[in-house]
């Protein structure tokens, strides 16, 4: 990509979109959108019209005669890690955005909703490298850099090598992180995958996030060849005709699918998947709400 150039990314309408659900949702900012791993039950309160009918704790409630929620013992100054894969994998797109560009919305409005939260943001880009390691931090300054890494083409290519980017995270992050979050494609995952991060998960709250363009998923009904080529400068053009290799590329995808979802199951992260030809807020509001009923 040109080193000069910027991704298409539209960074307040994400945010102001994805910030509508979350009022639409009744979804505020709370401390049990990340947990951590030892966030501790402080009690219960009264139900107040500000919060969620489904966070009412009915088997206590029940006994007290009265509505109360669960509340825990909110934590101070949290730190969340974002793991972004920059890889030509995600170099990729065949609709509106390509797959890191809608990656790049995606956490920029998730980052906001934690600095206005004045929580600490961290990040390390990863493909065959590791580079841009930034600490946690909080602040409009932090916030405005993070988004310049992000929008800026010349950090994005190479090969992913997801294990490297896992040991990294094993082995430099300390126990004031928070929550670890990774966005890719997942596409590269190998053997040794799992192992690293259920090690990973073991120390920190770990949310992976998997980001598909359609053609990650199913072909066109095309009869006739087609060239299919990556926007990376090192990429080889593929001819292929889909309406041939269709149901087997279907086939294959089923099998990869059911592959992720025994991964994030067996290593104990939590897992969402999107589609760059639908808008990521509405899912992603969702996934944080059903994250909270579950604690």
């Amino acid at each position: 990509m040109n080193s000069k150039a910027k991704l298409n990314i539209d960074i307040d309408r994400s945010i102001n979109e994805f910030k509508s659900v979350l009022r639409e949702f009744k979804l505020k900012r709370k401390k049990t959108v990340f947990r951590g791993k030892g966030l501790e039950f402080d009690g219960y309160r009264d139900f107040t019209f500000d919060d969620n009918a489904e966070d009412i704790d009915w088997k206590s409630s029940l006994r007290a005669q009265r509505l109360l929620v669960r509340q825990y013992k909110e934590e101070r100054d949290l730190k969340v890690m974002f793991l972004i894969d920059v890889g030509s994998n995600m170099i990729f797109g065949s609709t509106k955005k390509i797959k890191c560009e809608f990656a790049a919305e995606l956490i920029i409005a998730l980052a906001d909703l934690i600095f206005t939260s004045e929580d600490r943001v961290g990040f390390f880009l990863f493909s065959d490298k590791i580079h841009h390691f930034v600490d946690c931090k909080r602040g409009s300054k932090h916030f405005q850099f993070f988004i310049d890494i992000l929008s800026d083409s010349s950090n994005y290519g190479g090969k992913t090598n997801i294990d490297q980017a896992l040991d990294f995270a094993i082995n430099y992050f300390d126990n004031s992180i928070f929550s670890v979050i990774i966005v890719s494609d997942f596409l590269n995952v190998t053997p040794e995958t799992e192992k690293k991060l259920t090690l990973l998960s073991y120390r920190f709250e770990t949310i992976a996030i998997q980001i598909r363009d359609p053609l990650d998923i199913t072909l066109p009904e095309i009869n006739g060849e087609v060239v299919l080529e990556n926007l990376s400068p090192d990429s080889e053009q593929v001819i292929i005709n889909p309406k041939i290799i269709k149901r087997a590329y279907e086939k294959k995808v089923a099998e990869q699918e059911k592959m992720f979802k025994q991964l994030f199951e067996k290593s104990e992260v939590n897992y969402l998947s999107l589609t760059t030809d639908k808008p990521f807020a509405p899912p992603l509001a969702t996934f944080l709400r059903e994250r909270m009923r579950k604690f």
